[in-house]
């Protein structure tokens, strides 16, 4: 496998492929384990495939035109995170973080993670609620869901109790 990536940048579906990463995961980013992600036993600290999914996410919804982090943009707050640790990994390996979003309601929507490097290493899903400047629940901007629904296949479930 090349470790001629191109890290913290949108790899192209090409590149997830000769990866022997499967669709549905068409988004992903690349990265290389870091001396400071360790943990006391020396492999990746449990805590850092959450740090992982968050810059992920940021790449993610910036790519996709949902926001710009911007004061004026739409806020979403964490609800639910769930990580599944399949296999250790160790200092300097490079590693692909692909996500998707799997459904969308009328105020959230859960995306699904997977870490890859030679195999799949982690799983994990998040629970996003979407809020206005105030705090308060929000409807999810059409755009995104327009995205989302399109590029992902994401399930909508606006229907459905957010």
């Amino acid at each position: 496998m090349t470790t001629d990536l191109r890290y913290h940048r949108r790899l192209a579906s090409e590149t997830l492929r000769a990866w022997n990463i499967p669709p549905p995961w068409n988004y992903g980013v690349a990265d290389r384990v870091r001396f400071g992600e360790l943990d006391a036993l020396g492999h990746v600290s449990n805590v850092a495939y959450l740090r992982w999914f968050e810059a992920f996410r940021v790449h993610y919804l910036r790519d996709y035109g949902i926001t710009t982090y911007g004061a004026d943009g739409p806020r979403m707050v964490l609800r639910q995170v769930q990580v599944d640790y399949l296999a250790e990994m160790q200092l300097s390996e490079d590693y692909i973080v692909t996500g998707r979003t799997d459904s969308v309601r009328s105020t959230s929507c859960q995306m699904h993670y997977a870490v890859w490097s030679g195999n799949l290493r982690a799983t994990g899903s998040a629970v996003l609620v979407f809020l206005d400047q105030s705090g308060q629940k929000t409807k999810i901007p059409p755009d995104f869901r327009e995205t989302v629904l399109a590029r992902d296949t994401a399930t909508d479930l606006a229907s459905a109790p957010a």
